[in-house]
């Protein structure tokens, strides 16, 4: 069995840094760069891009609502046009960056507010099918299982991956638990561990109130601002393998 290993990558901006890029990417097998709108900017798109290709590490467009002061983590209400025209925006960005520096744009994967807004916005969920499609219909689009945003792409012909979040509580609707609700934020490494392995092996998780729900996953996500981020990746990297999986990209 093969599982994939995605973190967020490229989130900091000019002189900040959210997390340690280089050492991530020495242990994940995708990376999520984000595209100047969230976070990120030229210079650390293009070294991500860079360390990406160096490791054999699969490059990802994180894109987002236009949202640096508040990290994309707030709902903003695009028009649909707009929408289509930020995604290609950040799309044509990160494609520029990933092939001066010798590797490709392989895959999407919507951020924060826009990630959890289109598990249910049909008009924003169509919004980003559309600018992949338009962009590249041969990438792939990662998201959560169920979410129309999955369901939309899947119609328009684009390859889905479904993901699974090993640092993230979910809900007894198997949604992710609000970034403001205590809790919601797991950064305990044998918690994480146990919980990237059941997702790989069973495709299910425990929520919160201790329901056991769906989680079926082609790919592992660990955020790259959660405490210990690094020791949390590559504990889920040695406890996925120690599993007997292998861990590698899906593109």
């Amino acid at each position: 069995m093969t599982i994939d290993l995605n973190c967020d990558i490229a989130e900091g901006f000019g002189v900040w840094r959210i997390a340690d890029d280089d050492a991530l990417l020495s242990v994940v097998s995708s990376a999520n760069i984000a595209c100047g709108f969230h976070a990120g900017d030229p210079g650390t798109m293009r070294r991500a891009c860079v360390t990406a290709v160096k490791h054999g590490v699969a490059i990802g467009a994180q894109v987002s609502y236009r949202d640096l002061a508040g990290f994309g983590r707030r709902f903003i209400d695009v028009p649909p046009m707009d929408l289509v025209d930020d995604i290609l925006y950040q799309l044509s960005a990160l494609h520029g960056l990933a092939k001066v520096s010798g590797g490709r744009l392989s895959y999407v994967k919507p951020h924060g507010a826009l990630y959890n807004a289109i598990v249910t916005h049909e008009a924003q969920a169509a919004a980003v099918v559309e600018a992949v499609r338009q962009f590249d219909a041969s990438l792939a689009v990662l998201g959560l299982p169920g979410s129309r945003w999955l369901a939309l792409a899947a119609e328009a012909g684009l390859e889905t991956v479904p993901e699974a979040f090993a640092d993230r509580a979910y809900t007894p609707e198997g949604t992710l638990v609000s970034r403001r609700e205590p809790g919601a934020v797991v950064s305990d490494v044998s918690v994480v561990t146990e919980r990237a392995v059941r997702f790989a092996t069973e495709g299910t998780v425990v929520a919160t109130d201790g329901s056991v729900v769906d989680a079926q996953a082609r790919s592992i996500c660990v955020h790259s601002d959660t405490p210990g981020a690094f020791e949390l990746a590559r504990a889920v990297r040695t406890a996925l393998v120690a599993a007997g999986l292998r861990v590698a990209s899906f593109t």
